[in-house]
């Protein structure tokens, strides 16, 4: 914890190896707010679920993956049912490794060990300089598409947005949102078009499989998923996953 009663996952001084390492406990519902390194972040939790956004896209962490984030990468972290989280620093100068976005990867079990043994004090810089160049060996990125979309401004488009971010599963449609913000559906379509990017269907689709992440990481049943987020089937929320994402549900969180 930092002074002033907040968490802090800021890293030792730089050392003689490539990798420093910040570790702390981020309670329920804790943010940190937008920032940025110079060096490059691993952002992984050894315990329970964190979040890393940036701009409109988000990743949902479980112990089994974990978020590389560049250096220069303005970012939030942060946890809803809190976690024990790590950040794993790395000096671009000494860095192999030559992602330019925010990629996931994906944490076997031989580098969650890995990871513990760095943040063990005591461990030789030798042996630092060893486990080091096997943890660059070991970074396998995860081949999936970032889920979220911004919010429109607009007070009307707005309005209905926050009902959806609110409850996925809101069973109304266009035409019944645009009934409760007192405009049409073209009005209302056409406001998440030139706000957002993206139709009224394909935004809604994004905040459902958004909801759906941190079920997914903590093992809930896929039928258990779809019904909160919305879904009328278990395979209609495989489907709109796999369509959005790349990879189906129960693949996106594997070991």
């Amino acid at each position: 914890m930092s002074r002033n009663g907040h968490p802090s996952i800021q890293p030792d001084p730089p050392g003689s190896t490539a990798m420093v390492l910040g570790a702390g406990v981020l309670p329920a519902g804790y943010w940190f707010d937008t920032h940025e390194h110079p060096h490059h972040q691993i952002a992984w939790a050894a315990r329970g679920v964190i979040a890393v956004e940036v701009g409109d896209n988000r990743w949902v962490l479980p112990p089994t993956r974990a978020l590389w984030i560049p250096g220069g990468t303005p970012h939030r972290t942060g946890t809803a049912d809190g976690a024990d989280m790590r950040g794993i620093y790395v000096e671009p100068e000494r860095c192999p490794v030559t992602f330019t976005a925010p990629t996931m990867m994906r944490v076997t079990r031989l580098l969650h060990e890995l990871f513990h043994h760095l943040g063990a004090p005591g461990t030789t810089v030798e042996r630092r300089e060893r486990a080091e160049s096997v943890v660059f060996d070991l970074v396998e990125p995860v081949d999936v598409i970032p889920i979220g979309a911004h919010s429109p401004t607009d007070p009307r488009a707005k309005q209905v947005a926050d009902d959806l971010t609110a409850d996925p599963a809101d069973p109304r449609t266009l035409s019944e949102f645009a009934t409760a913000v007192a405009t049409s559906p073209r009005t209302l379509a056409r406001l998440f078009l030139a706000e957002t990017g993206i139709s009224f269907g394909q935004w809604r689709t994004q905040i459902r499989l958004t909801a759906s992440l941190p079920h997914l990481a903590a093992g809930l049943p896929i039928a258990r998923i779809a019904g909160r987020v919305g879904y009328a089937t278990p395979s209609a929320y495989v489907a709109a996953f796999r369509r959005a994402v790349g990879v189906s549900p129960g693949k996106y969180f594997a070991g």
